[in-house]
């Protein structure tokens, strides 16, 4: 089975009050997961990895072969395909992870969308960290 992963990380203030957002998609472009996880104190591109981690998690829980990851941070995508190098150590913690987990599907793709293409996760977001302030 192959699904589609939205996903999205904010941070008010960066760092600030920070979360992930989740949008799972089946092969037909309905919505089969979404979520929003408030994740405190933390940097923007933290929030983006973790957003990552956390829908490769659940991919992997209901059972995707293939996952099309789609993202609006430019530099992760480009870390993933390893365009750029990893030099933040947060960050390269966090690329290990998503490394780890993708290496569990027979297939895993990284693609930037612009803003305007994430808005469901992008509501998780804003959801996650409304909840919490």
């Amino acid at each position: 089975m192959k699904l589609t992963t939205y996903t999205d990380g904010g941070a008010r203030g960066n760092p600030g009050p920070a979360a992930a957002g989740i949008v799972i998609k089946d092969a037909n472009g309905k919505i089969i997961a979404s979520f929003g996880k408030y994740l405190g104190h933390q940097t923007n591109n933290f929030a983006e990895y973790t957003a990552l981690i956390l829908a490769l998690q659940k991919a992997e829980e209901l059972g995707a072969a293939e996952v099309d990851c789609v993202l609006d941070s430019e530099l992760v995508v480009k870390q993933m395909r390893r365009e750029y190098k990893v030099k933040e150590p947060t960050l390269q913690k966090l690329f290990l992870q998503v490394y780890n987990l993708s290496t569990r599907f027979k297939k895993v793709t990284y693609r930037h969308t612009l803003r305007a293409g994430n808005k469901e996760a992008d509501a998780e977001v804003n959801e996650a960290l409304d909840a919490h302030q």
